[in-house]
């Protein structure tokens, strides 16, 4: 299991195939433009529509990359790259190395209803607080096609009470899908809050593709 990280070229990418400054790469490292442990991101479509992710890390190094930021599709391509790249401080643009586009291909077949463990996903959480961290730790335990409330979210967490500190947590996660946050509802049945373009009606189909009762 991928542990919690706390602690530049940018490339869109629409399709099956990453784009890089010299024209298509194939994720084998035949194009690595990523020099330094810079953070890069791309665009890729999925049935959801036009998504990007954002990396730290490239094939050259020993360890291997890490997701900073996962991007739902806003409501143009041009909106969802501004995004992505402010979000991610990304500089300039790159091809993904090969662990990412394994990663994409996961997402992918996951939006497609080919539902996919993401929990050996190296991820980056530079800024969040150790509470959050937990949060987050906890939520990628909940299994596709079940889910939790924040209430029962804080009592695993041994901070009864906690049920809006867990839901702003959530809230401010910036690695969507992969942290699953979607799969932590409210009480009563309702879908609750979701801080991606689309609100609950994103959470809503996210949990439907994944088989959950909502």
């Amino acid at each position: 299991m991928a542990a919690l990280k706390s602690s530049a070229p940018n490339t869109a990418w629409a399709g099956t195939r990453p784009y890089g400054p010299d024209g298509p790469v194939d994720g084998s490292g035949s194009q690595r433009t990523i020099l330094m442990e810079q953070v890069a991101y791309c665009l890729f479509d999925t049935s959801l529509g036009r998504c990007g992710i954002a990396w730290r890390g490239c094939d050259d190094s020993q360890a291997p990359p890490a997701v900073t930021l996962f991007q739902f599709p806003e409501t143009t391509t041009a909106k969802t790259e501004a995004s992505i790249a402010r979000k991610s401080g990304a500089r300039a643009r790159g091809a993904p190395p090969r662990r990412m586009v394994e990663i994409i291909e996961k997402v992918c077949q996951h939006l497609r209803g080919e539902v996919q463990d993401f929990r050996d996903v190296e991820v980056e959480l530079n800024g969040a607080s150790p509470f959050a961290l937990l949060v987050y730790e906890a939520a990628r335990q909940i299994p596709a096609g079940q889910t939790r409330t924040y209430g029962e979210l804080a009592r695993e967490l041994g901070r009864r009470g906690a049920a809006r500190a867990v839901g702003r947590a959530l809230g401010s996660n910036p690695i969507g899908l992969i942290i699953p946050c979607h799969r932590v509802v409210a009480a009563g049945g309702k879908a609750g809050g979701f801080s991606a373009h689309g609100g609950w009606a994103t959470k809503t189909r996210l949990l439907v593709i994944e088989g959950a009762r909502c």
